[in-house]
């Protein structure tokens, strides 16, 4: 049976969602495929070039939107959003991104969006590039916690050691109630407002500096 790239990524996704990031080979996705895995690697060289494709299939529905007139960083929280969906939509999808640099369809494009938006806030080039990798950092970060504090709540509670540690540490213990509570949308949304908010300050500078 001929199978085409974007039917392998879609497999491979899908097996992702069965096995993790760990269980995913290129083995058993041929055994998915119901193919031999030499028809994989004509179009993977390497499973990590096949996590590269996952990415960029990842990022295939963000940043697709260009609301007129919308503000820079109304479009870069919005974007940020979108990616942290992205992130979410299989188990450990967010892992998988965080180990890859595809030079892309999808994944420059995104980038692109992130970057320009900084620019137009009046960001050099270099400090725009590295203002939207932080920017990246936060949502990559924040989305693998989220995936792996929800693989947390289907095991056991905590050990009696665990809950020795955290009376013994009522100001971790504070935090670990706060990121189980179930509030990971108002987290995210604080978090990430708070980079935007700096960057707003900071655009005036800029502003002035182009300006002088």
């Amino acid at each position: 049976m001929r199978i085409v790239k974007e039917e392998v990524v879609a497999a491979a996704l899908d097996l992702l969602d069965d096995v993790g990031m760990e269980g995913l080979t290129m083995r058993k996705l041929a055994d998915a495929l119901r193919v031999q895995a030499p028809s994989l690697y004509w179009h993977f060289a390497s499973k990590e070039v096949l996590l590269e494709g996952m990415a960029d299939a990842l990022m295939a529905p963000v940043a697709r939107q260009e609301p007129p007139g919308e503000a820079w960083h109304a479009r870069l929280q919005r974007v940020a959003g979108e990616v942290r969906r992205a992130l979410l939509s299989h188990r450990d999808a967010a892992r998988v991104f965080a180990g890859t640099y595809p030079v892309s369809e999808n994944v420059l494009r995104v980038g692109s969006v992130m970057i320009e938006c900084l620019k137009e806030a009046g960001a050099d080039d270099r400090t725009a590039s590295w203002e939207a990798f932080g920017i990246v950092y936060f949502v990559i970060g924040f989305a693998i916690e989220e995936q792996s504090l929800s693989m947390k709540a289907h095991k056991a509670g905590l050990s009696s050691e665990e809950g020795d540690l955290l009376a013994r540490y009522p100001a971790a213990a504070l935090a670990m109630r706060e990121i189980t509570a179930g509030n990971a949308d108002a987290r995210f949304n604080f978090g990430l407002r708070r980079q935007i908010e700096s960057l707003r300050v900071r655009a005036a500078g800029w502003e002035a500096s182009a300006a002088g």
